[in-house]
This record gives C-alpha cells, structure tokens and sequence, in this order.
C-alpha cells in the first residue's frame, strides 16, 4: 500500500511540475521564443491545458490512495480553501474594480493565496488529527 501512494506521489509531482512547465512556455513563448505566432501560441495552451487535466486526474488517484484520516484531512483543508479562495478572490476583484486598490488585481496573486492556505490548513489539520 505504502509502495503504490509513493508511486502516486511521484505521478502527482511529474504531472503538476510538467503542468508548471508548460503554462511557463505558455505564458513566455509568445514573446521570447517564437514572437507572438497564434499558432504555436494556442498550441503551447492547449498542450497546458491538456497537462493540467492530466493532473488532476493524477491528484484525483493520489487521493483515492489515502486512508480514511489522511482523506478527511485533505478534504476539510481543500474545502476551507475553495471557500476562502471565493470569498477572498472575490472581494479582491472588487477591490479592483471598485479602484480602491492601485494595481490590478492578478488572478497570480490568488493562486500564491490558494496554495499558501492549503499548505497551511493541511499542516494545521494534520497536526489535529495526528
């Protein structure tokens, strides 16, 4: 059982650092390697699109290797952070819109939010748990 969550593991990571990898080239490539070509720009997000799917099917399986504790901690941790990236990613576009912020509010910045507060309420629920 260890054998085959370490595996998964390793499939999640390939995916998700492969996922990283491509929307870099999808984001830098139309201006610093092949110059704005619509072609290989689309090409380059759908391959990201396509990885990205790939991974969450990774992630998916990841998680349906878990045991019952480790499966309740990861579900409570991904709920309270769908929850908080709405209410904050919403009130953080209507800051922006509103203009009571000076910049732009960069979908960037919610994601780095989203990460964060999953690290911080996995690490918060296992500790709760264990």
């Amino acid at each position: 059982m260890k054998k085959e969550r370490k595996k998964n593991l390793y499939t999640l990571a390939v995916w998700t650092w492969s996922w990283v990898a491509t929307m870099a080239l999808a984001t830098f490539g139309p201006k610093y390697i092949w110059d704005d070509h619509t072609v290989l720009t689309v090409l380059a997000i759908s391959v990201n699109f396509v990885h990205g799917i790939l991974m969450i099917f990774a992630n998916r399986k990841f998680f349906n290797n878990l045991d019952e504790l480790q499966r309740k901690i990861h579900l409570e941790s991904l709920a309270l952070t769908l929850g908080l990236a709405i209410v904050v990613g919403l009130s953080y576009s209507l800051l922006d819109v509103t203009n009571l912020i000076n910049f732009d509010a960069d979908i960037s910045n919610l994601v780095i939010f989203i990460g964060l507060t999953y690290l911080v309420l996995v690490t918060i629920n296992s500790r709760r748990y264990t």
